[in-house]
């Protein structure tokens, strides 16, 4: 079987075993939700109810006139307490609206699509906005938006990234064993909107029951292809994927519009289909829990609002073992200082690690070695940047084409001496960024 790959990269512990063969479970809803007011990369939201308003499930609670937005929806049926800011796990606070559940669980009335075929595909990515859709691997980018590229760009390929390369995370995989038909369904919706024919469907091939399901269920798709990928960290890059699975190459600064294609998640692509097919906006979503310092990791399918705490409780945390609590993969996920945060959009899993799998290290000086440049998927200079970051030559940083890191960790992973460079990245990013706004 030829195996698709890209220049680069790394082989971290995997660490999937702890729960990839654990079936999705209904987590219940709580009985108290926290739904952050933003839950995409763009405008903050407005709130649409008030402090004892009565909601239901998949009701609107929060809209935005801006471009780069998308809103969010009542993840349970009940009373508004409180509209308030709360812990968020993206960073520090934000404005949230806070439900009682009435445990009714009482539904909006549907707005299920008989046949998609039918809807132009301005009327499929106004669908798509109104049900709050945003890229589900974490990035959270506007779903509607990312499916709408400029005029000027001819879309010939959908590449759905299936890679799920993150250590520990099983939650495309198990969608796409569990939900397979469902998956495949929302990338001919895709399709559709795209108004275009082939899509490659990139799985690694460490998951081996996945590429056998969606295999067998494209086999009769004129168009849908299943690309077997590499194990490798970062393979579900966008730029990446699209190198390992098409040969293109995304020209520095640009976006994969640039070469042809547009790129969806696994559990973005069945989020559409949920709310096309069955008028359902995202209220909950499929995410791992697990590391050391939980007794029974495993896979969840959560309603968004849910606090960390209540499932790390349901799952057995071990608080005096755990030294780190990480939303996401260990690769490129986020610190969280407490664990009251909720469960947003963009939460793919939950891991509570321990010192043993920290790997607690000291930082020794840079022996020159090169490694960092040689695993750098963008082919870039990790060590240049650390050395620009120390003498705070930001503009450097830009000549040297900083922006294109995806931040992904492999420099900082493969590094003999240990050294922080992932960190002296990130502070030239926000420095440039910084610099531009002014």
């Amino acid at each position: 079987m030829k195996l698709f790959t890209f220049k680069g990269g790394i082989h971290p512990p995997e660490r999937k075993e702890l729960a990839e063969d654990k079936e999705i479970e209904v987590f219940a809803a709580p009985k108290v939700v926290y739904i952050p007011l933003i839950q995409h990369i763009g405008s903050p939201l407005d709130p649409l109810v008030k402090v004892g308003d009565e909601v239901k499930v998949g009701q609107k609670i929060g809209d935005s006139k801006g471009f780069m937005s998308a809103p969010v929806h009542s993840s349970v049926s009940g009373k508004v307490l409180k509209i308030v800011k709360h812990p968020f796990p993206v960073n520090g606070y934000a404005n949230s609206v806070i439900i009682e559940n009435n445990g009714e669980d009482e539904w909006i009335e549907s707005k299920a699509v008989d046949d998609y075929t039918k809807l132009s595909s301005e009327e499929l990515l106004g669908i798509v906005r109104e049900n709050g859709i945003v890229g589900l691997g974490g990035a959270t980018f506007p779903t509607h938006i990312k499916l709408n590229p400029p005029k000027d760009k001819v879309i010939d390929t959908l590449v759905i990234n299936g890679a799920e390369c993150e250590p520990y995370l099983n939650a495309d995989n198990r969608l796409m064993i569990e939900y397979g038909k469902e998956f495949v369904e929302g990338v001919k919706i895709i399709l559709h909107i795209l108004g275009i024919k082939k899509a490659v469907i990139g799985i690694e091939e460490n998951k081996e029951e996945a590429i056998e399901k969606i295999q067998n269920l494209v086999a009769n798709e004129d168009g849908i292809e299943v690309g077997v990928l590499k194990t490798k960290y970062p393979q579900g890059g966008e730029k990446q994927l699209i190198k390992a699975l098409l040969d293109r190459v995304v020209p520095s600064k640009k976006l994969p519009s640039e070469v042809g294609v547009v790129v969806q998640n696994v559990g973005t692509a069945k989020a559409i289909y949920d709310a096309v097919v069955k008028g359902k906006p995202i209220v909950e979503r499929v995410l791992t829990v697990s590391g050391l310092g939980v007794k029974t990791p495993k896979n969840l399918l959560v309603r968004i609002g849910t606090q960390f705490k209540e499932i790390l409780e349901s799952v057995g945390i071990d608080e005096e073992k755990t030294e780190k609590l990480i939303m996401g993969g260990p690769m490129m996920g986020l610190a969280q200082f407490t664990d009251e945060v909720p469960v947003i959009k963009g939460t793919s899993g939950i891991l509570a690690l321990t010192e043993k799998e920290m790997n607690s290290y000291e930082s020794r000086s840079c022996i020159s070695c090169g490694k960092c440049v040689s695993v750098c998927p963008m082919n870039l200079m990790p060590l240049m940047y650390a050395k620009l970051a120390r003498f705070k030559e930001w503009g450097e940083m830009d000549r040297y084409n900083l922006m294109d890191c995806i931040e992904c960790g492999s420099c900082q992973f493969i590094c003999p001496s240990n050294r922080p460079l992932t960190e002296g990245i990130k502070i030239g990013k926000a420095k440039l960024r910084g610099m531009k706004r002014k």
